[in-house]
């Protein structure tokens, strides 16, 4: 399986009054994080798009452990635990990289659709080369 690592530095406006960063300021990181893994693939995100591929949100959850800071360097471990024709589940783990403490546990699911229908797209039959792109990564 591969894991795709992505450092992010807290910034300032990423945190609450209470000096840790706001909850919802994982999701962003998550895409970027799924950003960087996808592009591993040896394609973007706006390629899959360009051919009629688009992977909106259908689940999402994230449990955390410990508050980040502003400053802190956050280390996001990203893979995909399942993938089907279908859809693709990604997993983060996100660490303070300093001390590698594990700050939060997070995932998401995305469906493949056609971008002109929004219709669930089966990309194994429909698209094998994207399939074969995120098979071999598994």
């Amino acid at each position: 399986m591969f894991i795709n690592d992505t450092i992010l530095k807290v910034r300032y406006a990423e945190t609450d009054k209470m000096g840790i960063v706001h909850n919802s300021r994982y999701y962003i990181w998550f895409e970027v994080a799924r950003d960087e893994y996808i592009e591993k693939l040896d394609i973007t995100y706006k390629e899959l798009e360009d051919m009629g591929i688009m992977m909106p949100l259908v689940e999402t959850h994230c449990k955390y452990l410990e508050g980040a800071k502003y400053g802190d360097e956050i280390l996001i471990k990203t893979s995909v635990i399942e993938i089907s024709g279908v859809k693709v589940v990604f997993n983060y783990d996100v660490f303070r990289n300093s001390d590698k403490k594990l700050l939060a546990k997070g995932g998401t699911t995305q469906a493949f659709v056609n971008s002109k229908e929004f219709k669930i797209v089966n990309i194994k039959k429909k698209y094998p080369e994207v399939w074969k792109l995120f098979e071999k990564l598994m």
